[in-house]
């Protein structure tokens, strides 16, 4: 079956499964805008709640000298669809998100790099099994920096940033454990995890060792309205003054792909380390966050030399750091703007890169109706600045 009739015969299931719900009386409908349909059995022993999401994305792009055409494109960035809810107890919750762009399944698959169909972006149980604990199983993203855990659906900016797209640990398949608890007005929260290391949907032995994640986040100022600290821009117009501190460790034990769960599949492994450090603020419309990536290998980073001397297979390391504010107005239009640096370990003979981007946003009903847009400058030693403008649509039910 390919891979659009698998889709097809999902979405019929799942109609026919809510019409058939519905139609027996057995379920309670709690459907709002933005918030999926909701359904709970009459019994309260389990829940489902369903969200369709998408984003139209234009993109386009030039060099300045010499000058180039303008090239550009229209694309379905993001298609997802998402279940959650509970079952047999509230204490046990699951969700699931399906992938079903193309850049969501990773386009061109690789029998000979294990790639599976990667439709399936979640598939977890969360077990609160004690007050202010919760163990994680199944694949889900990664406890790693603040952007990356920011839903793509709630993100500030038309897409995450380069910091974002050179380090992030993304998604695995493993175990998490969750704590929090408070010390006075301070909230407090450390996670643990142990995963595959290899990243979402592989099917065949896990080439290299485990996957180790430790982090920690600190409010000093309180819980944010919402889970604000995980949602970009200040959406929900903070009444006092919110921070949130937070520091992650990752160790990849003999990664086998060039940024530990993403990337191409290199011929050697090595040990893998990164560590992030970020914070995020609100207050009345206003927003800030800033992070900071470094990640290094045991030994060099550089696998193989083409017969030239160039580098041929690396691992992606060095640093980068990025920082980003905006101000939300109460007509529900925001302006920000965001700058991020990467400089790459000289070893990989990858090139540095400064990148300079202003946003503007409007929200028309939260993150679940919006229209955004942004222009970037690309600076990048030894080549042509390059612009790049995007506008992008989102619709979530």
């Amino acid at each position: 079956m390919d891979f659009q009739k698998l889709t097809g015969t999902i979405l019929l299931l799942f109609m026919a499964l809510f019409w058939s719900i519905n139609a027996s009386g057995q379920s309670v409908n709690y459907s709002k805008f933005g918030k999926g349909l909701q359904f709970i059995a009459a019994d309260s022993s389990f829940s489902v709640q369903m969200g369709l999401r998408f984003q139209v994305l234009y993109s386009g792009g030039q060099n300045l000298t010499p000058e180039q055409d303008w090239e550009d494109q229209f694309l379905i960035r993001r298609s997802r669809l998402k279940f959650s809810g509970f079952a047999y107890s509230p204490k046990l919750e699951y969700k699931v998100e399906l992938g079903l762009s193309n850049r969501d399944i990773g386009g061109t698959l690789s029998e000979e790099q294990n790639f599976a169909s990667n439709v399936i972006l979640d598939a977890v149980a969360k077990w609160n099994f004690a007050k202010g604990w919760e163990l994680f199983v199944g694949q889900t993203k990664l406890p790693g920096n603040r952007e990356r855990l920011i839903s793509s659906q709630q993100m500030q900016f038309v897409d995450r940033s380069l910091l974002n797209s050179r380090f992030n640990i993304d998604r695995d398949a493993g175990l998490q454990l969750h704590h929090e608890h408070t010390l006075g007005n301070v909230l407090v929260r450390e996670i643990t995890s142990i995963s595959s290391g290899e990243g979402r949907n592989i099917t065949a032995d896990n080439a290299g060792g485990y996957d180790f994640t430790a982090k920690i986040e600190i409010l000093p100022l309180g819980a944010f309205e919402s889970s604000g600290e995980y949602v970009g821009s200040d959406i929900y117009r903070e009444e006092k003054p919110k921070l949130a501190i937070a520091a992650a460790y990752d160790y990849n034990d003999d990664a086998s792909r060039d940024r530990g769960q993403l990337g191409d599949y290199l011929s050697d492994t090595r040990d893998l380390r990164t560590f992030f450090a970020d914070a995020m603020f609100k207050y009345k419309g206003f927003s800030a966050m800033a992070e900071y990536a470094h990640s290094q290998v045991e030994g060099t980073p550089v696998v193989s030399y083409t017969e030239t001397g160039t580098v041929e297979e690396a691992f992606v390391t060095g640093e980068a750091f990025n920082i980003q504010a905006g101000y939300l107005f109460k007509s529900n239009w925001e302006v920000a703007g965001r700058f991020t640096t990467y400089d790459p370990t000289d070893a990989t003979m990858r090139l540095p890169e400064d990148q300079y981007t202003l946003g503007v946003s409007r929200y028309i009903v939260g993150h679940s109706l919006k229209v955004q847009g942004d222009l970037t400058l690309q600076d990048t030693p030894a080549q042509d600045n390059t612009y790049q403008a995007r506008v992008q649509m989102e619709l979530a039910f």
